[in-house]
């Protein structure tokens, strides 16, 4: 049984307080002493109304918040709803384990993959063991080491990103923290097996593209997918954290904004509301895109796959050569 939703965005709010007095309605309905129906189906009409009103127009920022959202499902989750017999691996065999990447051995309907991604906690307790899903060098050395495991295998890599960004301690720092994810870019661009990145909710910075080289990257439609987050481009440009929803529009990171990019290849449909209100839906849906995408990538000869996921990053992203030229790819 799905729990109850329990945190409440701004943009919410209207939305959830029809939604109880409609509740309130159905109970006093069901006592027998009074019909309510007409008032009932009326309120429910105009919930769908702004059901749709509210989600269908979503500012950047607003997205930026349903990314964020506690309740929508983590890395794990994905796992154990879409694979069977899931095995995790552990540590980096260099310095420690690093709880905030999770991954491992799994079948996806009886394929045989290595999944990866970055692990948020759902309670308080959960968030600190997890560093709240920023990991350190030490993950993204495991989740290195774990690619190569996996091509040494021949097996496919499927990747799901959902972090703020790398951790930005000091310590982080002295154990070479952008070595760390620089490093696995390169490896990713080389593996001689198909990669598969699914960015499930906030995708920040080099932590996400520490695994986020792939020959598909999906974004689920209310994910975000930014060099930096909102409050930290805000800082840096207005000196005030404070601008943060003028700096998400200006960033383009909404799933919809990149795929007109040519950032990602696909954007997954969410429910109405987000994948936190029906997420067996998104399981069947992910679970079938990726099953198809393994085999049309597993087709390829190995210097195809290699070549054309070269050419997709050689390709990405536009400048222009003088004001008002016309916009082109650009040769790096």
């Amino acid at each position: 049984m799905k729990p109850a939703i329990k945190a409440v965005l701004e943009v919410e709010t209207p939305l959830l307080e029809l939604e109880e007095k409609i509740k309130e309605l159905k109970t006093v309905n069901q006592s027998g002493k009074i019909d309510l129906s007409r008032e009932i189906e009326a309120l429910e009409r105009k919930a769908a109304q702004l059901k749709k009103s509210i989600y269908e127009n979503l500012s950047p920022w607003e997205k930026v918040l349903l990314a964020r959202h506690p309740e929508r499902p983590n890395t794990l989750e994905y796992i154990q709803a879409m694979c069977t017999d899931f095995f995790e691996l552990h540590g980096d065999r260099l310095h420690a384990d690093d709880a905030a990447i999770v991954g491992g051995f799994a079948r996806l309907e009886g394929r045989p993959v290595m999944v990866i991604g970055h692990q948020k906690g759902r309670e308080t307790r959960e968030n600190l063991a997890r560093n709240f899903g920023m990991a350190n060098p030490e993950g993204f050395r495991k989740a290195g080491r774990l690619m190569r495991l996996a091509a040494s295998f021949r097996i496919p890599i499927l990747t799901f990103i959902d972090t703020p960004g790398a951790y930005p301690g000091i310590e982080a720092e002295e154990r070479g923290q952008y070595e760390a994810i620089a490093t696995n870019i390169a490896l990713m661009t080389s593996l001689p097996v198909p990669i598969i990145v699914t960015v499930i909710g906030e995708g920040g910075s080099g932590g996400a593209l520490a695994i986020g080289v792939g020959d598909r990257v999906l974004m689920l439609e209310h994910s975000v997918y930014s060099v930096i987050s909102p409050e930290g481009c805000a800082s840096i440009l207005w000196r005030d954290a404070g601008k943060a929803q003028d700096a998400a529009r200006a960033l383009r990171l909404t799933a919809q904004d990149l795929l007109r990019l040519g950032v990602v290849d696909t954007v997954l449909s969410e429910p109405l509301g987000g994948v936190h209100r029906d997420p067996e839906q998104v399981y069947r849906k992910l679970s079938g895109f990726l099953q198809e995408e393994l085999e049309a990538l597993g087709a390829l000869p190995q210097e195809t796959l290699l070549e054309r996921r070269y050419q997709k990053y050689r390709k990405m992203g536009e400048f222009a050569i003088a004001e008002g030229a016309q916009r082109t790819h650009s040769p790096v």
